[in-house]
């Protein structure tokens, strides 16, 4: 089965438990239209601007840094030394200090003052043999805690680190982190980690996709949460021209940076390490908080401090919107910060609207008013509200395919087509009519077009309409009669499939659907996945 196919089947479970992180599944990061009227998600869609520049190049709205002072809650903070958890600091005084004073006193602090008294405070009083009382130290992150870490493996999952313990994924219970990563208790009997991040870079398939850890001047290598052989190492040797005693870490991939890259923070100063060449690249980024953790996801980049977080540009820094914002609201389940209205959804209705793959390369399912993108499995499978990113369409669409670097979406007798370049804006004057726009009478169940073709393909009951777009006026070309009475979707790759029900069915061609009159071995869309991810 393609990855592209497991994904699918995995989604069309997790659309149904609507296993999204809590609020971000009201909100698609960054691909699209502001919603700000639900549950503030000017973020995580991060549409805190209508038309968010999706190459990046955004710009910064310095207004809400307050003069790049972030301060961020003074009150509590009695010597500005980092407690990274102020109510577990009685036997650690847990600085996360490395013997090391960052610029402006850096606090690397629960309520991350960056207000020239930072102090992500070098001078650990944790000793590598005290980290036995933080088992039982107990954390709720619904509090507002200041992460050390956050990083995906090779899998999608999500972990954020908090001394000795770390959360899998957006929401769910606190547990050490030796359960998840043996090994890291095993080499100095590991408090916390300064950093981490997973590798991107396919190239090197000895690299891709391992998690790396940092603490004091080492560097631990993990896959598939197994420490991998010769380490710890120093970082010198690893990552040559990283400083030690990091803040933060995060994997950038070629084409969001120039090449393959691991943005490494450490007080203002980020280092751009390129992965293959190893040449490493400093600049000071004053006006961002000190990021105590950051993390990709989903094409953006948030720098974490104290419980809040600041998305920024990873080339420039340049930060667009208003921030700080509170990481609760986003990034965790919490009761009080509008969390309580999750969705059940009966799991065993397996069905799906339309596929579609964009010239982008996004890869997207619909199903009812959700939607996820496909091609995103390294961050996780998480299903969003189709009006987060095609507000006008808002769900239940019939079909979607994709032409000339546009999305059209069919829905009823109507027409919208969005440009994919424009955030999916919708091109003004539509919706048309079907009649109008594509020459078909009626409603359609599915439509699919292939690669460096010019004639979309129609499914309307148990018959194949073909119109060519390169037409004025569109009308039908041909019409042919299927071997199926509905079919819910279609897609066109390097096969076509069209599903039905809880199956799908693969052709090498539309030629070959249009002419067969024996249905392939129909294979399962779900089941592959046992049980809905929650």
């Amino acid at each position: 089965m393609g990855l592209l196919t497991q994904t699918l089947c995995l989604f069309l479970c997790l659309v149904l438990s609507q296993a999204a992180p809590p609020h971000l599944s009201s909100m698609m990061p960054g691909d699209a239209h502001d919603n700000k009227d639900h549950h503030d998600i000017s973020d995580h869609h991060d549409i805190s601007d209508h038309h968010e520049n999706k190459d990046h190049h955004e710009t910064k709205d310095h207004h809400d840094i307050s003069d790049h002072h972030d301060t961020k809650d003074h009150h509590n903070i009695s010597d500005h030394h980092d407690t990274k958890d102020h109510h577990n600091i009685s036997d650690h005084h847990d600085t996360k200090d490395h013997h090391e004073t960052k610029d402006h006193h850096e606090t690397k602090d629960h309520h991350d003052t960056k207000d020239h008294h930072e102090t992500k405070d070098h001078h650990d009083t944790k000793g590598p043999h005290e980290h036995t009382a933080h088992h039982g130290a107990i954390h709720d992150r619904c509090e507002g805690i200041e992460f050390d870490a956050i990083a995906p493996d090779e899998k999608g999952h999500s972990f954020f680190f908090k001394g000795d313990h770390l959360w899998k994924g957006f929401h769910g219970d606190m547990q050490l982190s030796n359960a998840s990563f043996k090994e890291l208790d095993d080499h100095h009997h590991l408090g916390h980690v300064d950093a981490a991040f997973r590798m991107h870079h396919a190239d090197d398939v000895d690299h891709h996709d391992h998690i790396f850890f940092f603490l004091d001047d080492k560097v631990f290598s993990f896959y598939n949460h197994t420490l991998e052989a010769g380490y710890p190492k120093d970082i010198a040797d690893v990552f040559p021209g990283i400083p030690c005693h990091l803040d933060a870490a995060v994997e950038c991939p070629d084409g969001e940076c120039h090449g393959d890259s691991v943005i490494f923070f450490k007080g203002d100063v980020v280092y751009h390490y390129d992965i293959k060449t190893k040449m490493v690249k400093h600049k000071e980024w004053a006006h961002l908080p000190t990021c105590t953790s950051a993390f990709r996801w989903l094409e953006h980049y948030y720098c974490f401090h104290g419980h809040n977080f600041t998305r920024f540009h990873p080339l420039t820094g340049v930060v667009t919107g208003s921030y700080p914002k509170d990481a609760r609201k986003y990034f965790m389940e919490c009761a009080e910060f509008g969390h309580t209205d999750k969705v059940h959804l009966d799991c065993t209705d397996t069905r799906v609207d339309a596929v579609v793959t964009d010239e982008l390369g996004k890869s997207y399912a619909f199903k009812g008013k959700l939607y996820v993108r496909l091609d995103s499995h390294r961050d996780g499978i998480h299903a969003f509200p189709i009006a987060s990113n095609w507000k006008e369409v808002e769900g239940d669409v019939d079909a979607v395919f994709k032409y000339d670097r546009k999305l059209y979406f069919v829905k009823g007798d109507h027409v919208y087509i969005y440009k994919s370049e424009s955030h999916y804006t919708l091109i003004e004057g539509y919706p048309k009519s079907l009649k109008e726009e594509l020459g078909i009478e009626g409603t359609v169940d599915a439509a699919f077009l292939c690669k460096e073709e010019h004639v979309v393909h129609i499914i309307q009951g148990g018959n194949m309409l073909s119109v060519n777009l390169t037409a004025t006026p569109r009308t039908v070309i041909s019409e042919v009669p299927l071997p199926y009475t509905k079919i819910d979707a279609s897609v066109c790759g390097d096969k076509v499939k069209v599903f039905v029900g809880t199956e799908y069915f693969e052709y090498d061609s539309p030629m070959g659907l249009s002419h067969s009159r024996i249905k392939p071995v129909p294979q399962k869309i779900t089941k592959e996945i046992a049980a809905c991810i929650h």
